[in-house]
Parts: structure tokens; sequence; C-alpha cells
């Protein structure tokens, strides 16, 4: 099997349930938030809404010849309150060694640093700014299903424009509407959609997916969940193939509400763009916002 590595960082308050320590931080201040941790540096943290997916990652190393993935806690937490959070990772048995803790600076100029692949937060604003500089990142969300663990086939499922596709054929249908849209879609479909913010997420992905050669085997499916129906759908599927990555299901939904089909799908981890669909899917998946910049004039 080739070398691959796919590396995630991972927020404190996307692994852990952090909401009560941060209202302490938000109603009391800093110093009153690391002398909450470092008194209960003993007590593990209920899991977050991104934990039972994390742990569903690290385990893909006992699958390989060797490790392929590697987490990474990425906090604006300081050293000295961090005992907490390294304490709760070893009570949970979580294969997680690396951290980056920047005492309340931003921890966007370190993801590049430390190689990530893809980010996950629970702060927009992080998120924003990682995606800008070329990061694949989202907001996770907490759902019913987030932190549930004993997953043995990781579903991951991509929205298309805006999210594994850049933003220009969105930006035609915001501005002349679905039937332009359409008639560009057609007359375009020989030619590759260009790469969006988890493209590369995507191709990583598929990589790790190539290393078993029975599908059925893999332990990563992965679905495109898209708001495109025909004429549009033969480009997705040329994109693909001149980007040489699988993607193992395609809906093609035409506009109708996503929720059922990722019900459906089982998917751990659904990410998209559009704040409505979020919203819906968050009910039944870990929904994660994917920021979109798009500035229709």
């Amino acid at each position: 099997m080739t070398s691959i590595k796919l590396t995630i960082g991972i927020s404190t308050r996307a692994l852990f349930d952090l909401d009560y320590e941060n209202e302490i931080f938000v109603n009391e201040g800093a110093d009153s938030y690391v002398r909450y941790m470092v008194e209960h540096e003993h007590e593990p943290l209920k899991k977050g809404p991104a934990f039972g997916l994390i742990q569903a990652f690290l385990a893909l190393n006992d699958l390989y010849d060797e490790p392929v993935v590697e987490v990474i806690v990425m906090s604006q937490n300081s050293a000295d309150s961090s005992l907490r959070i390294f304490n709760s990772i070893s009570s949970y048995e979580l294969d997680i060694s690396r951290a980056a803790l920047t005492t309340g600076a931003s921890i966007v100029p370190y993801l590049s640093a430390y190689n990530i692949d893809l980010y996950l937060s629970a702060n927009e604003e992080d998120v924003a700014r990682a995606t800008m500089g070329g990061i694949a990142a989202a907001t996770v969300l907490a759902s019913p299903e987030s932190a549930k663990d004993g997953i043995s086939q990781i579903r991951i499922a991509f929205d298309g424009d805006c999210v594994l596709f850049n933003n220009e054929s969105e930006l035609i249908f915001r501005r002349e509407g679905l039937e332009a849209f359409g008639e560009h879609e057609l007359s375009h479909a020989l030619v590759p959609l260009k790469r969006g913010p988890f493209a590369n997420l995507l191709s990583v992905i598929s990589e790790l997916q190539g290393q078993f050669d029975d599908v059925a085997q893999s332990p990563i499916r992965t679905a495109i969940v898209t708001a495109r129906c025909a004429p549009a759908h033969e480009r997705v599927i040329r994109t693909f193939r001149d980007w040489g990555v699988r993607i193992d299901e395609a809906h093609f939904l035409g506009g109708m509400d996503k929720t059922a089909v990722l019900k459906a799908f089982g998917a751990h981890i659904f990410f998209d763009d559009s704040d409505d669909n979020i919203k819906a899917a968050s009910t039944v998946v870990l929904a994660a916002k994917v920021p979109n910049f798009l500035k229709v004039i």
C-alpha cells in the first residue's frame, strides 16, 4: 500500500462538549475559565459533536500497513488550561499526540504549518479565515447522531458547487437563473469544473479508498448530494473522471430537500455551503457549514 496521510485539525469545542466552560469564558473571563479547567482537569469532558467521527478516522490506522490518519488538536486554550483536554483524550484512548495551543490567538496561521487537510471547528470566524487561506474547513453543528460511537464505515457526503467545485456555475445561477445555468452546464459538459475548497480532501479520501480492491470493503464511502439535475449532471460526472477521483454515490436532487437522502445514505458528516441545507441536515447528521464568499453583482 502506498504512503498516504490525511491530517485533520480539530478544535477542542468540536471534539468535546465545552458549552458550559465556554459560558464561563464569555460571562466571567479568561481567568475564571482557566481556573475552572485547572480545578476540574481530572474530570473527562463529555463527547462533542465531531467525537464519533474523529474516533472512526483514527480507527482507520488499524486497517492499513502504516498510519494514514493523524488528528491534531488546534485550540486557543492556553497550555495551563489544556491538561483537562489531554486527560480527556487519554481517558477516551484517542491516539492524538500533537496539539497547537495559542492562548487566545488565531490558530489559522498554523494550519498550513501542520499540513492540515481538513479543519473542523465550532468557531465560524476561524473557519472563514482558514477557507480564505486555502484550507478545507467547516463549522460543525451538533446533531442527535453527532457523538455516536461504533462507526464501522465512514460515510461522507458533499454538496457540489462552492464545496467540491468552485463558485463559477453557482454565480451564473444566482445572476441569470435556472434556465441560463442549465444551458451553460450543458454547453460546458466536456469542460471540467474548477476545483473548490474540498476538492483536495476528496482526492486524498479517494486515494485511501483505492487501497482496497473490493469497493464494498473500503472503510470510507462518499456521496455527492447536490441540487443539480439533468442536464447539469453530465459535467459533474465528467469532472470526477478528469480529476481521477472516485465518488461512490451521486444524488442529483433538482432542488429537493437533502435530509431524507442523507439519512438513507447514513452520512456521518455532510459538507454544504447553504445555511438552509445545513440547518435541515443537522437533524439527522453531523452538518458542517462551508463558508460561502459568493458575491452576486
